[in-house]
């Protein structure tokens, strides 16, 4: 078995979350890097998780609300990167059309099986 994998993001299969939230995934033992695809208007509802996160925006905007009560207001434009500690509550919003690459440590098993309610709507 190769100790390195190489991957193309046009190779990858773009996974459709909601009719605004679409992502590309791969995945390491204990790391995950996400690109993900917000249209402007889109909401990432208010959520905390385990894994530490780094956000690295791409191209677009994305306003965050950090902390439970939401009250720190921070706007990541392209060539930014926003650092998640983890179990930090954080909600988003798409304020322009954005590609992001998500990176976690350890990988998001929900996203991985699906099971991300809070972002499907079901939660």
């Amino acid at each position: 078995m190769s100790e390195v994998t190489i991957y193309k993001w046009d190779d990858m299969p773009r996974e459709r979350v909601t009719d605004l939230f679409e992502r590309r995934l791969v995945t390491g033992d204990r790391i995950m890097l996400a690109h993900v695809y917000l249209k402007k208007g889109c909401i990432v509802p208010r959520h905390q998780h385990d894994n530490e996160q780094m956000t690295y925006i791409l191209e677009g905007l994305l306003r965050f609300w950090i902390g439970e009560d939401g009250s720190e207001v921070v706007d990541v434009h392209a060539g930014e990167v926003l650092h998640i500690r983890s179990n930090c509550w954080h909600k988003a919003e798409a304020l322009e059309d954005t590609l992001d690459m998500d990176i976690f440590s350890p990988p998001r098993q929900d996203w991985l099986d699906k099971t991300d309610d809070y972002l499907r709507g079901n939660g």
